[in-house]
């Protein structure tokens, strides 16, 4: 819990600098930062509109977010997100079209369990490859997003089309019920918090949680322990991609109610920015989420209202990055110096590998 707190004041504390700098920016085009920002929270949260915007950005972006953190909570770096959540949106169209035979209740759970189940059988196939042979789940994954992305859209151009201009399903039978029009949020939300508080009790609370965490932080432990590295790895990967479908099937039946083809770009993006600022702690994941959906709802506002461009958004969220990296890269040299001074007292010297280049060219 302490640390949690701890990385809760790190994020407060990155939020005041980003928007220190983003400040920078607009006194540099002549408007005022307290005017902008003003705009963008009166856009975020100022009009039942405004806010049922952010509340519907952030209820992907949550999920996806999730989804990469738990995936590299085990040591894995699932960029597949977006592919599952465009393959969870198509599964979950074709049985929202296809099985009206289920009542409403049965069909709600099987466009639910489908999207999940199909996202998850996606995520195997790097899962699988990274475990039992060594092959890198980023490069898996990066490809694998394009042929979820090509499988859709010839889905939606063809066998499943709706016959529209835009390549998009016919609409599905049963909806998410929106929560504050005209805006798109919807009852998906509500799915999505139940969600991530089940994922994040699982990972702290549960055994299970706990293999996967130990797999993360030490492989060759987690085996000399007798933890089944392999199988672990493979079940966060499992887990990461039903969220992604989760993601999906909301956006589907609750925004806008069929398939439309690249209403996931994006989302797979935006959801890992959201983890890797907060290093994937699960406990401040959800908040970053809701920061940048606020960011990105306010945006068109505040260009709006004063005319300091939308991109100043993407600086600010570029400043967190940056942010986030030299902090890492600072963590980094501190445990290098205190290696260096404990080989210095004890009188044993560091391995070659972790000896710096000087030293090398030195010696």
């Amino acid at each position: 819990m302490k640390q949690s707190v701890k990385g809760l004041v790190k994020i407060l504390f990155t939020l005041v600098l980003s928007l220190a700098i983003g400040a920078v920016f607009i006194l540099a085009i002549g408007e005022s930062p307290l005017v902008a920002y003003g705009a963008l929270l009166k856009g975020a949260f100022g009009t039942k509109l405004g806010l049922g915007t952010t509340l519907a950005g952030f209820t992907p972006l949550m999920v996806t977010a999730i989804a990469f953190a738990v995936a590299a909570q085990a040591g894995a770096f699932n960029v597949g997100v977006e592919g599952e959540v465009i393959l969870g949106g198509i599964t979950a169209a074709y049985i929202g079209v296809n099985w009206g035979f289920l009542p409403a209740p049965l069909l709600y759970l099987a466009c639910f369990l489908g999207a999940m189940l199909v996202a998850a059988a996606w995520a195997l196939i790097p899962a699988v490859l990274k475990a039992y042979y060594q092959v890198s789940e980023v490069c898996v994954t990066i490809l694998m997003n394009t042929v979820a992305l090509y499988i859709a859209s010839y889905l939606v151009s063809g066998p499943m089309s709706a016959g529209t201009a835009n390549p998009q399903s016919d609409p599905v039978l049963v909806t998410l019920p929106a929560i504050m029009k005209p805006s798109s949020a919807n009852a998906g939300i509500f799915i999505a918090i139940i969600a991530v508080i089940v994922v994040i009790f699982m990972l702290y609370k549960t055994r299970w949680g706990y293999k996967i965490r130990t797999v993360g932080t030490n492989p060759e432990h987690a085996q000399y322990v007798g933890i089944n590295a392999k199988k672990t790895f493979i079940y966060a990967m499992l887990l990461s991609g039903m969220l992604g479908g989760l993601a999906g099937c909301i956006e589907v039946l609750g925004v806008h109610g069929y398939y439309l083809d690249g209403f996931a770009k994006d989302l797979g993006t935006n959801g890992m920015l959201a983890a890797l600022i907060v290093k994937s702690n699960m406990i401040t994941t959800p908040f970053m989420a809701f920061f940048l959906a606020v960011l990105k709802s306010g945006a068109m506002a505040m260009q709006q209202s004063t005319g300091v461009p939308k991109a100043i958004v993407d600086t600010i969220s570029a400043v967190f990055i940056i942010v986030a990296t030299m902090e890492f890269v600072i963590q980094i040299k501190g445990r290098h110096n205190k290696k260096q001074k404990a080989a210095v007292i004890t009188g044993h010297p560091m391995p070659e590998q972790e000896k710096p280049e000087t030293s090398k060219k030195e010696e």
